[in-house]
């Protein structure tokens, strides 16, 4: 996970190790988010002031630079967060500046990793969000619409570097060009691994199939690979599938992958993903975790290596508490706090023996894990400790970071219980083919770099996909001639429907009903084909 200064998500909601004590009313929670609201627009006016259309702003140069492919990346990450915080006048003009301004055609090299979850992240959060943000909706929304063409867009330039002997990605790709022949095939463990939640949303929103296969497999590859211990290294190579770097734990190299399977399985309700995550966690409770740190260990041997704690580890309690393991999250959330009260904020890097930091690593960049975490929490427990840890942590920012021109990292801020993306169901909206899908009703997942993303969406438009595949292969069936079987005669659809079977199935599974049937079609869909009219009797 990474940190970028616009994308204010997380930091209303931290402290754990705290003596539980003040109780937020909701006027002082208004207070603090109005507080936090004049941090954001702090950077952001200084980025249009003095970075645009440059990726980033350099707070303590008051310049700009890009960084990561340019791409104005900054309003990109910082879209959807418009629109968290009520702005839908700039979410629209900054949505038409995007479309009329951005292109991906770019003889530029670009991480793989950081496009997918900036870029595609961040085009298809503000996509599903724009419903909300006054933007006049496309026929079929949210299964069409300009920011979602976008992060397609954007996707397939990546797609090149899936193109290995493992179907694992290389780390960077030329976005006009393709991936380099003297690109190293060496990458991060999450930098194969976090892939599938923008990219099955692609699929799933249009249609186009190619995205999730590609995650999907660049997940089983990377599964192939653990080790007899069941652990994987933190950088591999992906077309011989050897590990480079044997070193693992939860933090830098790793830390995504882990929280994709957890986020995956959510977002997508798939057990396959989960059962991956259960197995990883088997493994990393037995061999990394000592009193409820956890430490970077031999990825064959389990043998200790770096007995430290890492600020991007700090996303861990999140993910145990989306998991059920709640004590174990909060425990964990302790032993991290506790570092940030020792720093007023976390180190890069956290010597555990030596409790203090590791040199050349003492920086602070303003992560937002620990918060993400707290939120979570928060959200689970309902105590007021981790409102107050959010409060701590605004001070020490403003007090650590602030520059005239910005932040000197990263930051997002929630501080509202009752936001719509904590997902009451009391507020939604209608969408998809004929408005028959409710969408926004809660559940939102975030991805890596805290852009929300909506399951509704996924799932309404995947089952118009699906009816229309269905559709599309009854009128096919009854547009061919009957099939012959080797004595002449005409099968009949018990025999067609029992050979099927029998190839199709294994022993002992039964035939899924079908989602869509002639018979509960809507009159709409009723057509014609060779002079046959399908009715409510066909």
């Amino acid at each position: 996970m990474s940190g970028r200064v616009l994308a204010v998500l997380w930091l209303g909601l931290l402290a754990s190790g705290v003596s539980a004590g003040h109780y937020f009313t909701e006027n002082e929670m208004e207070g603090i988010r109005e507080r936090i609201k004049s941090m954001f627009y702090h950077a952001y006016n200084n980025y249009l002031d003095n970075a645009y259309p440059y990726d980033e702003l350099r707070p303590l140069t008051c310049d700009g630079q890009d960084t990561w492919g340019s791409f104005s990346l900054t309003l990109i990450d910082a879209l959807d967060t418009l629109l968290v915080l009520g702005n839908k006048t700039e979410f629209q003009r900054v949505a038409t500046l995007l479309q009329d301004t951005v292109d991906f055609n770019m003889d530029v090299n670009a991480s793989v990793f950081e496009t997918n979850i900036r870029v595609v992240g961040g085009l298809l959060s503000a996509h599903l969000l724009s419903g909300r943000g006054g933007v006049e909706a496309e026929p079929g929304w949210p299964c069409a619409g300009p920011l979602l063409r976008m992060a397609v867009d954007a996707a397939r330039k990546l797609l090149p570097a899936f193109q290995t002997s493992s179907g694992m990605p290389y780390g960077t790709v030329n976005l006009l060009r393709g991936v380099s022949p003297t690109e190293t095939p060496v990458t991060c463990t999450a930098g194969v691994g976090t892939f599938i939640l923008e990219f099955s949303a692609l699929s799933r929103l249009t249609g186009d199939e190619q995205f999730e296969a590609m995650a999907r497999q660049a997940l089983h590859a990377l599964w192939s690979t653990r080790s007899e211990i069941g652990l994987v290294g933190n950088h591999i190579d992906v077309q011989s599938r050897k590990w480079v770097a044997q070193d693992t734990g939860i933090g830098a190299g790793v830390d995504s992958y882990l929280e994709y399977l957890v986020k995956g399985a959510i977002l997508l309700q798939d057990q396959e993903l989960l059962n991956m995550f259960l197995e990883y966690d088997r493994a990393i409770q037995n061999y990394t975790r000592f009193d409820d740190w956890y430490l970077w260990v031999q990825m064959h041997k389990g043998t200790v290596t770096m007995p430290i704690f890492q600020s991007l580890e700090a996303f861990w309690p999140g993910l145990q508490s989306l998991v059920g393991d709640l004590e174990g999250a909060i425990r964990t959330f302790q032993n991290y706090y506790s570092v940030w009260r020792q720093f007023g904020g976390l180190p890069e890097f956290y010597s555990i023996t030596q409790g203090y930091t590791v040199d050349k690593r003492e920086g602070f960049p303003l992560r937002p894990e620990l918060i993400e975490s707290a939120m979570y929490l928060f959200r689970a427990t309902g105590d007021h400790t981790y409102l107050q840890f959010g409060l701590d942590a605004i001070e020490s920012i403003e007090k650590i970071a602030k520059t005239p021109c910005g932040y000197a990292s990263y930051l997002y801020l929630l501080f509202d219980p009752t936001h719509f993306l904590h997902g009451t169901g009391e507020d939604w909206e209608l969408g998809g083919e004929g408005q028959g899908c409710v969408l926004g009703a809660g559940g939102y997942i975030f991805n890596t770099e805290a852009h929300p993303l909506d399951p509704a969406a996924l799932h309404c438009c995947s089952r118009h996909a699906q009816e229309r595949r269905e559709l599309r292969d009854i009128l096919r069936n009854q547009s061919q001639p009957n099939s012959q079987n080797t004595n002449g005669q005409s099968e009949t659809p018990m025999q067609a429907e029992s050979q099927s079977e029998s190839i199709a199935l294994k022993p002992g599974e039964r035939k899924a009903a079908p989602l869509l049937s002639c018979p509960v079609q809507p009159f709409s869909a009723r057509l014609a084909v060779l002079g046959q009219v399908f009715t409510d009797n066909t």
